[in-house]
């Protein structure tokens, strides 16, 4: 009884590592399928579409892009915690929100790098990082090395891939 509940611990572990450190070349050739393995959980194309909106689906799960200064958040000033649209994973403060002038919502850093990976795109025949979030593999943006300081990084995003939660307020 003993011997299997170390084996069963284990075997969690080994998943949950796996999952943490899995490679990011699998991304793309999940994407290709339709139905993208996220550390145990399955979603098709149908079901991601049961779930966002017709724009949300062509961005986040099509690497679809908005247009340039459309989008609900690319001249938002609300305070919180910007999340994906997929699965609520927190991926930027507004803290970190600044003004790029690009059209679209930039940050110059994220909520922790565990929470977002990074990809090389070379679609459009132009060498960019594409921006995912670690947790469902969702589509977010771009990110370019053209930010200010600290980072000098520029998380270019599409309002349709990101959800807003508002900070709570401290109780008086």
């Amino acid at each position: 009884m003993r011997i299997s509940k170390i084996i069963i611990m284990f075997l969690i572990a080994v998943f949950l590592t796996a999952c943490d450190k899995r490679p990011k070349e699998t991304v793309n050739e999940q994407q290709k399928t339709g139905a993208v393995q996220m550390c145990g959980i399955v979603k098709t194309d149908q079901e991601w579409k049961d779930t966002l909106t017709p724009e949300q689906f062509e961005i986040a799960r099509q690497k679809g892009t908005e247009k340039a200064f459309t989008g609900k958040y690319y001249d938002f000033k609300g305070d919180g915690i910007y999340k994906c649209v997929c699965c609520g994973n927190e991926l930027f403060d507004s803290k970190t929100k600044f003004d790029s002038g690009s059209g679209w919502p930039s940050f110059f850093d994220t909520i922790s790098q565990k929470n977002i990976a990074s990809v090389p795109d070379n679609s459009l025949q132009m060498e960019r990082t594409e921006v995912i979030c670690s947790k469902c593999n969702a589509h977010l943006g771009h990110l370019f090395e053209d930010g200010p300081k600290p980072t000098n990084l520029r998380y270019c995003i599409n309002s349709a891939a990101l959800d807003f939660e508002e900070r709570k307020k401290p109780d008086k």
